[in-house]
């Protein structure tokens, strides 16, 4: 079982100092990954529903949140082995070439260690401020990864479809494992169908045990009619919850609490055949208590 943990990119701890030493301690604990992502802009206008119905402005941890290959380039170079993902970056908006450029160059940077979680996204101003209709979500979607894809293939390099075209190119630098791999957050119907199609794995958000794991078995079921190996994409199960230093009493939800109860959660999803959990960065604690928190996460499930 694979464990990773969002970086914090926002929020009142982020910066530059930070973001390396939980790097650095994720990758002396024995974790397999760390992550970032991707927010272009904090609307003023009220977007959310909140407690009382009235629609609230996103929360106040995106007021600044850190470019996500960036982030990536400066910690790989203050790590060695640990795994680099976004989580998620929306390529609707960037030109393919260019996405695929950075990513590969982040790739090189860091001996291979690149992971590109890709999403739709939701928001409009984002959509808005990018100069893309939400519309080519779905359809786009699909054109801006096969774009991307075939930026990393072999050159010369062309593709045509019916938003991106490139003209036959040399493109590169080509990622050092001759591709990256793609995982998708997904966790409609749709979306999980997708990812089935164009992915090599998915990273669907957990509220609940059994339907996380309705959706990864839709996930594989829908690859394998498709002619592909199930066995050899992924599925993450990733929370928002952030790890508490004591246990959740009464109703806890699903991948929520101290190091013993996610422990105990995890072990639940690798019964279920999951390949790993990503856990979101707490966003008060003091670092100190962060980081022992996740050693102890880490020696439970070793030991579990």
């Amino acid at each position: 079982m694979k464990l990773g943990i969002m970086l914090p990119v926002s929020g009142p701890h982020a910066s530059p100092a930070t973001i390396v030493t939980i790097a650095q301690a994720a990758e002396r604990l024995g974790y397999d990954s760390v992550w970032t992502y991707e927010r272009l802009l904090r609307p003023m206008a009220p977007l959310l529903p909140g407690p009382d119905g009235r629609l609230e402005r996103i929360p106040e941890i995106y007021r600044t949140t850190f470019e996500p290959l960036e982030t990536l380039s400066y910690v790989a170079a203050h790590t060695s082995r640990i795994a680099l993902g976004t989580n998620i970056v929306n390529p609707l908006f960037h030109a393919p070439v260019v996405l695929a450029r950075r990513y590969a160059t982040v790739d090189h940077f860091s001996g291979g260690r690149v992971i590109a979680g890709f999403g739709q996204g939701w928001m409009l101003p984002e959509f808005a401020t990018a100069g893309v209709p939400m519309k080519r979500r779905g359809a786009g979607f699909d054109e801006v990864i096969a774009a991307i894809r075939a930026s990393w293939g072999p050159d010369p390099v062309e593709y045509t479809g019916r938003f991106y075209s490139i003209e036959a190119s040399e493109i590169n630098p080509k990622p050092i494992r001759g591709d990256i791999p793609i995982v998708i957050g997904a966790n409609s119907d749709g979306g999980i169908d997708r990812a089935a199609r164009i992915a090599d794995g998915i990273t669907p958000l957990t509220w609940e045990l059994d339907t996380v794991t309705a959706q990864a078995e839709r996930f594989r079921s829908a690859a394998e009619r498709l002619g592909r190996d199930p066995a050899a994409l992924t599925v993450t199960a990733q929370t928002n919850h952030a790890m508490q230093p004591k246990p959740i009493g009464g109703d806890r939800p699903f991948l929520a609490g101290s190091p013993q109860q996610l422990a105990e959660d995890i072990e639940q999803l690798r019964d279920r055949g999951f390949d790993g959990v990503l856990f979101a960065f707490p966003p008060t604690d003091e670092i100190p208590a962060q980081i022992e928190m996740l050693e102890e996460l880490r020696s439970l499930v070793a030991a579990g």
